[in-house]
């Protein structure tokens, strides 16, 4: 009896009605899946079928076969025994092929390792206990299923500019066996679509786990108006800046080998195309145009991507800095307010030495008024200096996305975007205008 009245008294909010559905309750609830579990398991699903979940061997083996046979052998064999008299033309195909396998197998490598390395949630959100922060599972829930339906848009898009270009070739050029003719088209097309959507895939990916940061960052933005604590921001802004470093870390092979793929392609199919004596048209040389697309679109989708994250960290410096000018300000503007509220008795300090007998009464009176204005200026001031110091601290370690040292910022797009776009202009001048 005295310890059920003891836990009655503990618990006075909880009926004995309650007390006996609160065990199933509990057990319905973890039966349930969170919106972000079940959009995690859509996902992981999804990367299962395009061969990036490799944590066991035979998932492993399963994903390389299955590339090697669609992404490398099945074109090659498509290619040789497409009927064409234009050697020329069949080689420019078989340089299509590899550079976009050679993209494909990147993708798969790096992000295959990394998922098996960290596991799904860890890859995404960096951080273990960040998905377990119920406050941003809304927010999560959205990126990751706008990522979603991104992947499946880009396939399809893949798919359908495959099939367009591969039916009009089939259409106006000169054909042998039509069966065999309509073979080597879905060949062509099945393999195209799959490498096309293992690279664009693992471009989504990145773009996904640096929005899912941005979240972080934009939360961090509205602390500075809810919180006033200096530590508090130096240690939430480390541990932002330790995430990116990891990001960076764990991307920055991909990133760089992505961007050498897809420059030594456009460089290559340059020199195919200014070296090639007959006419190009879209039906021998539609897949320059069509390649050309699908790596730049990649390109531009992991630098955005790696610019946006890299452009709201820089951005806290700004942050930062307007909180300490209001900061500042507001402070001044207290100790002005404490000053007119106080000023008779700043008058009568400085008129007491001249009007009033200098007693030992006097001088005491004195020191006890002078002391909470001493305490105030220094307290204001060694907060003004913490606020100054951190605001410097922010100047000084900005971060960002980086690749061996070189932050990806609009500077390094505006390099990189001019570069391409000068590629592709030429490339799609030949093949398509």
């Amino acid at each position: 009896m005295n310890t059920q009245t003891e836990q009655a008294h503990t618990l006075p909010f909880l009926t004995s009605n309650s007390n006996q559905h609160q065990p199933q309750e509990e057990e319905e609830e973890e039966e349930e899946e969170t919106p972000l579990e079940e959009v995690l398991a859509r996902l992981k699903v999804l990367l299962t079928l395009l061969g990036f979940n490799q944590s066991s061997f035979f998932s492993f083996t399963v994903s390389w076969t299955a590339f090697t046979v669609v992404g490398v052998a099945a074109p090659l064999v498509a290619l040789q025994v497409y009927d064409t008299d234009k050697n020329q033309i069949k080689g420019f195909e078989f340089v299509i092929v590899l550079f976009q396998t050679c993209l494909a197998a990147v993708s798969l490598l790096c992000f295959s390792h990394n998922l098996r390395k960290y596991g799904l949630t860890r890859f995404l959100f960096v951080d273990r206990n960040a998905a377990q922060m119920p406050c941003f599972h809304h927010a999560y829930v959205t990126q990751i299923s706008g990522s979603l339906r991104l992947i499946i848009l880009w396939v399809l898009s893949c798919f359908l500019l495959k099939t367009v270009r591969e039916i009009t070739r089939l259409s106006l050029a000169e054909h042998g066996s039509l069966w065999l003719s309509v073979a080597v088209v879905l060949a062509l097309i099945i393999s195209w679509t799959s490498v096309s959507a293992i690279s664009l895939s693992a471009c989504v990916l990145f773009h996904l786990v640096c929005n899912l940061q941005v979240i972080h960052f934009d939360d961090y933005g509205k602390l500075l108006q809810r919180e006033s604590d200096v530590l508090l921001f130096m240690e939430e802004h480390i541990r932002l800046r330790y995430h990116l470093s990891k990001i960076s870390h764990r991307f920055r092979i991909y990133l760089l080998l992505q961007f050498l793929v897809v420059t030594a392609s456009q460089f290559v199919t340059l020199l195919q195309v200014t070296g090639y004596g007959g006419t190009l048209t879209f039906i021998n040389g539609g897949d320059f145009a069509v390649s050309t697309l699908v790596q730049v679109v990649g390109i531009i989708i992991c630098l955005h991507a790696a610019t946006k994250i890299s452009h709201r960290a820089q951005g806290i410096v700004s942050l930062a800095s307007r909180w300490n000018a209001l900061v500042t300000c507001a402070s001044d503007a207290s100790q002005l307010r404490y000053s007119a509220s106080a000023g008779s008795l700043e008058g009568a300090n400085h008129l007491n030495p001249i009007y009033l007998d200098s007693s030992e009464s006097d001088l005491e009176s004195m020191e006890s008024l002078g002391m909470p204005s001493n305490t105030r200026l220094a307290l204001y001031t060694s907060s003004h200096h913490k606020r100054q110091a951190f605001v410097m601290y922010l100047q000084t370690n900005h971060g960002g996305i980086t690749i061996f040292g070189w932050t990806v910022d609009r500077s390094l797009v505006n390099t990189i975007f001019f570069l391409e776009l000068s590629l592709v202009t030429f490339v799609l001048s030949k093949t398509i205008l």
